[in-house]
């Protein structure tokens, strides 16, 4: 799928697509200047992003305490050299919501390049979505670390009105701060769209 990653997750990647299906592939450069987390973290090579449909349709998004005022997504976790997407996938979704759940669909593998007309196609993240379905537990941000502030559920058409809202991020007090948010809720957007699209299939 992406050539870049490790034989072993090209691997697991192929094994994941035979069991859940075929996902959306993208790369995308990303066109950032400055770096930001989690393009800056080196300890993990990508993320995976739980679409945690609940028991009543609708997705799971969370905001944390740290982020812009009504900044809502889809939670994503990372995944550590060295680990599965898939054990990462079970992982960060106990960590973040505590819910119990069954993996329905892969959704979305996504490539990002930073800075593509610079520094040449090189992959600097990536991040792979799945579709999660409730099964039990309580929604209980179990990770203290993860500084989840709020959950809140919207429709699958919302994902757009989330993109939209990350791609415009208009929160800024200084220049730096201008230069971090955007960057970063453009990169986030990225993802909601994917999924957004994915989902019409």
């Amino acid at each position: 799928m992406f050539s870049a990653l490790p034989d072993v997750i090209q691997d697991e990647l192929q094994q994941l697509t035979e069991r859940y299906g075929s996902p959306l592939a993208k790369e995308v450069d990303l066109q950032a200047t400055n770096t930001f987390d989690p393009l800056n973290k080196t300890d993990r090579y990508g993320e995976v992003c739980m679409v945690i449909r609940r028991k009543d349709g609708r997705l799971l998004t969370m905001v944390k305490s740290h982020y812009p005022k009504g900044t809502y997504r889809l939670l994503t976790g990372g995944i550590s050299h060295g680990e599965f997407i898939f054990d990462a996938l079970l992982r960060e979704t106990q960590e973040e919501t505590g819910l119990q759940v069954t993996v329905q669909r892969f959704l979305t593998a996504i490539a990002y390049q930073k800075n593509a007309r610079m520094d040449g196609l090189t992959s600097v993240f990536y991040t792979f979505a799945f579709l999660l379905d409730e099964v039990s537990g309580e929604l209980v941000a179990e990770d203290e670390d993860e500084q989840v502030e709020d959950f809140r559920t919207v429709t699958v058409a919302d994902l757009l009105t989330l993109a939209e809202h990350l791609e415009h991020m208009d929160v800024y007090d200084s220049a730096e701060q201008e230069a971090h948010w955007g960057d970063w809720g453009r990169f986030r957007a990225v993802a909601h769209r994917a999924v957004w699209e994915a989902l019409q299939v």
